[in-house]
């Protein structure tokens, strides 16, 4: 839902160019991975042709918002440089921005000089796996734009994460490094901060959980907060399965995170998120 009015107090409002966006209206996001090697292979999308498709039923099934992203950020996956990653996606988000003038973009990077030669070239949003760790000019060129910024929770980076899931208590320690980093962001005077947890990132399956379920303690950050569990290994190795047979899963962990306050769900199955949003809102 998108309010016109700029005098707000709501921290789950959202400025996005000279418009307001409504998050007590959930919005759903998403994915197109312009990646060899993503985790979930049929989101793996390289031609013009199949992208503009693939946006397109996106859209008619009710996202809002389309994430690019040019680098898997699976465990263990290859980094690209600057140069290669903006050769993946910048033709990608004109290609879309083209053909779609009015649909929210996000960039899915968390190098600062990608991020501004996207948000250049037509994105309105950056979304960083890294918080801002990875590149030290991540913050700064946020504040510079003056767009939004996804302020994901994670430690390491794909090389080590894994190694890296020692917690004193997984909820009060995910929402102290958050504010930490948004105390950062604040003060360089951003405004519009997304959170995400980071389901998946230096966190085991039982965190995973942990951390879901007490969801809604997030809102202490006075941030909307995104939800990213599409077809990840929290569900399907939890039910031994694969990444392909994880639709089932996604839906209920969408339901449960929608009833727990999310703004924002991240998805590779659009409809199916757009029907969990759907059903939940009558219970809301």
């Amino acid at each position: 839902m998108v309010v016109k009015d700029n005098n707000y107090e709501s921290k789950n409002m959202l400025i996005i160019g000279d418009k307001l966006y409504d998050l007590n209206y959930p919005m759903i996001m998403g994915v197109v991975n312009v990646t060899p090697d993503s985790f979930y292979k049929e989101s793996r999308l390289e031609k013009s042709p199949d992208i503009i498709s693939t946006v397109n039923e996106m859209v008619c099934s009710g996202a809002q918002i389309i994430d690019v992203g040019g680098i898997s950020t699976r465990p263990d996956a290859d980094l690209l440089t600057s140069e290669e990653e903006m050769l993946r996606i910048i033709p990608v988000i004109k290609t879309i921005r083209l053909a779609f003038p009015n649909l929210l973009i996000s960039v899915d990077t968390f190098r600062a000089d990608v991020a501004r030669e996207a948000v250049i070239n037509g994105a309105n949003i950056i979304n960083d796996v890294y918080g801002g760790r990875y590149d030290e000019k991540m913050f700064d060129t946020v504040a510079a734009l003056e767009v939004p910024y996804i302020l994901m929770h994670s430690r390491g980076d794909a090389s080590n994460m894994k190694d890296l899931c020692q917690y004193d208590n997984i909820t009060e320690d995910v929402c102290f490094e958050l504010s930490k980093s948004l105390e950062k962001l604040r003060s360089k005077g951003v405004k519009d901060v997304i959170v995400d947890p980071g389901f998946g990132f230096a966190k085991n399956v039982e965190q995973n959980y942990e951390l879901f379920q007490n969801l809604s303690l997030l809102k202490i950050l006075d941030c909307p907060i995104l939800v990213g569990v599409s077809r990840k290994s929290m569900i399907y190795k939890l039910l031994d399965s694969t990444p392909q047979e994880a639709l089932n899963g996604t839906s209920v962990l969408n339901t449960i995170g929608l009833m727990k306050e999310a703004s924002i769900l991240r998805v590779h199955d659009v409809k199916e998120a757009y029907e969990v949003m759907q059903i939940t809102s009558i219970f809301k």
